[in-house]
């Protein structure tokens, strides 16, 4: 925010039309990154006030990158709220932004946001059409141009893994591992929170097909590939679910007992 703060003090000084609206992208990026740093955090309400902003700021820059960044992240915000609705409007205000119209890159993203939320409201044709657009938009966007580095995270590693999220939400546990196995198997190794991330989607597609052991070793994995770092609200948020759906799916059984007692262990840590 001290970025963004003194980009616009010096929008004030910009000599020309195009300089103050650079600045104002500027700005906007600067919040976009902070709204996304809250997200992640799940501090909500401070989230939704800094998406406000920057969506401003992106206006003011006439800037369809900066809105469609977002409006991307207006979607995750609604979906961490479980405001269904609002997430899929988010979505598709995203599709509709210039440079997702012009770039499959950013069509490709603002599809696999929408078929998330098609998931989430139990839209099972909906969320696969709109898997099926992302995957046909990335097929088509050329390597080698120029990017943003907000979106630098988004390819074919992350489409499957957010086509993990969509397959599970819409029942298909089995093929929400197979994809989660995919993400894992393009994921850089250097990218621990990606794969923790993934990896923890991995455990609740396991889980949900009732293979306890497996899910539980799986979900274990998380702590290691996190170890010496603090772990996001967001991926803390994801194992109390994975948690919650185990003790509800194995109450009695002995290793979700003892996987409970390390995953209290491990969040007293955090």
């Amino acid at each position: 925010m001290a970025g963004a703060a003194e980009a616009l003090e010096k929008q004030k000084l910009g000599a020309t039309q195009r300089i103050r609206q650079r600045l104002f992208s500027v700005a906007a990026d600067y919040t976009a990154t902070a709204a996304w740093s809250a997200i992640d955090a799940r501090q909500m309400d401070r989230a939704s006030q800094l998406l406000g902003r920057a969506l401003y700021l992106a206006g003011m820059a006439k800037d369809p990158v900066a809105e469609m960044r977002v409006w991307n992240s207006y979607a995750m915000l609604a979906h961490h709220r479980d405001e269904y609705a609002e997430a899929v409007d988010a979505a598709y205000a995203a599709q509709g932004t210039t440079i997702a119209r012009r770039q499959p890159l950013f069509a490709s993203l603002a599809h696999a946001r929408t078929a998330i939320g098609h998931s989430n409201l139990g839209d099972r044709q909906a969320a696969l059409r709109s898997l099926g657009h992302a995957q046909e938009a990335l097929g088509k966007a050329e390597g080698g141009e120029p990017l943003p580095s907000w979106i630098a995270f988004y390819g074919p590693a992350e489409l499957m893994a957010m086509t993990a999220i969509v397959r599970d939400r819409i029942g298909d546990s089995a093929e929400s591992e197979a994809a989660s196995h995919q993400a894992l198997g393009t994921i850089p190794k250097q990218f621990k929170r990606n794969r923790a991330l993934a990896t923890a989607r991995l455990a609740l597609a396991q889980l949900h097909q009732r293979d306890i052991d497996q899910a539980c070793s799986t979900a274990a994995t998380v702590f290691t590939l996190m170890a010496g770092h603090p772990i996001p609200g967001r991926m803390r948020s994801l194992l109390g679910d994975y948690y919650r759906d185990l003790i509800t799916l194995a109450p009695d059984a002995s290793i979700a007992r003892e996987w409970g007692d390390c995953y209290r262990t491990e969040w007293s840590r955090l």
